[in-house]
């Protein structure tokens, strides 16, 4: 089995949880290098998890020798251009969410990229636990019947406080709001269960936070196997929750849980007269596997190893970045959109916020210029 040396790009909180990940991998990939602006933030980050090489930028640690993986936690504004520098040096990205700013940030990463390698996949990484992959698994072989309806809930709270970082936000930097930046990953989980997407129409609003950004989304969205789902991406929910349900013609399964699941968390319910039969197949599915990092990180150390394009990759987070700006461009058009509608000439394409959020700029200190964080 061949192990994989990691370099990580950004050493903020996200970073360590990808450090610990990859810790538990049993010998199949180790990290070898972290890059940081913050020297202080960057030697803390080695300490704790016995990096030796620590670089002050992502030049510095290629000039030192490439790794096999990059894993790149810095702001979303940072993503396409560090993204496509490790592409052209042959070597494969795996990226935080969002994967760039827009769409068309991603089409030019994936430009960069080649179907033997260097490859570009996304972290959403609530796809891979077992209970994400069974019910995916079970609309796919219709095992509950056909889905008629969804709920794809992310209920969140940040405060005032939480927008200090002068890349939050904003538009040009951090990309959208919850939308964009914390709702993408259920967004993403109920389109790997459901399938393509085909038609949305949402309102945003900024209610309460000081941002350029909105802070709350609502969104009816229709897909082409004719499920019809409620999406909600808000952050200015004082009792937190992250909520998923799929209606089957068979069964309801339902998903509780806040920034990851476990087998626990979810709750299926058969219909009458397929009770036993439901509860049956869903539980004979299930393999204790829970969501988060590692468990992404094992199906992409399995692609590779096979030199195939490791999970999730460019078209699949296309998908789900354009429902996104589908929920933009519909909430700031007062229009349906349809899939495939948004493209090069839309101003949606080149920038999530596209005509302009339809209310006022708040204050220079969120909207005005300002530097871009660096990695963390």
């Amino acid at each position: 089995m061949r192990r994989f040396d990691v370099a990580i790009v950004g050493t903020g909180a996200v970073a360590a949880l990808h450090a610990e990940a990859l810790s538990g991998l049993a010998g199949r990939a180790r990290v070898v290098a972290a890059v940081d602006v913050d020297e202080q933030r960057r030697t803390q980050f080695g300490t704790r998890f016995g990096v030796r090489r620590l670089h002050r930028d992502l030049d510095e640690l290629l000039a030192a020798g490439p790794p096999d993986i990059v894993v790149l936690c810095t702001p979303p504004g940072l993503h396409a251009e560090q993204a496509i520098t490790c592409l052209d040096r042959g070597i494969t990205v795996l990226c935080e969410k969002p994967p760039a700013l827009s769409l068309a940030e991603l089409d030019r990463i994936t430009a960069h990229t080649a179907a033997d390698g260097p490859y570009f996949a996304t972290v959403f990484q609530q796809r891979f636990g077992s209970g994400g992959l069974a019910l995916a698994g079970l609309c796919r072989d219709g095992g509950f019947g056909r889905p008629t309806a969804a709920v794809c809930d992310t209920l969140w709270h940040r405060p005032d406080e939480y927008f200090a970082l002068p890349w939050r936000g904003r538009w040009e930097t951090e990309g959208g709001g919850p939308t964009m930046g914390h709702g993408i990953h259920q967004m993403d989980l109920m389109l790997a269960v459901l399938g393509p997407w085909s038609e949305v129409v949402a309102i945003a609003a900024r209610q309460a936070r000081p941002t350029a950004t909105e802070d709350l989304s609502c969104a009816l969205v229709t897909f082409e196997n004719g499920t019809i789902a409620t999406v909600a991406n808000s952050l200015v929910s004082p009792r937190q929750t992250s909520y998923l349900r799929f209606d089957f013609t068979q069964a309801t399964a339902e998903l509780t849980h806040l920034y990851g699941y476990r087998d626990a968390d979810w709750a299926v319910t058969g219909a009458p007269g397929h009770e036993e039969r439901v509860g049956t197949l869903w539980t004979s599915r299930l393999t204790g596997v829970d969501s988060g990092h590692a468990a992404q990180f094992r199906h992409v150390l399995d692609a590779l190893e096979a030199s195939v394009p490791p999970p999730v990759t460019p078209a699949d987070a296309r998908s789900t970045m354009e429902l996104v700006a589908a929920v933009y461009a519909s909430a700031f058009t007062g229009r349906r959109v349809r899939r495939g509608e948004i493209g090069p000439g839309s101003p949606f394409y080149e920038r999530m916020a596209g005509t302009g959020a339809p209310w006022p700029a708040p204050a220079e200190a969120v909207t005005g210029p300002g530097p871009v964080a660096g990695p963390g």
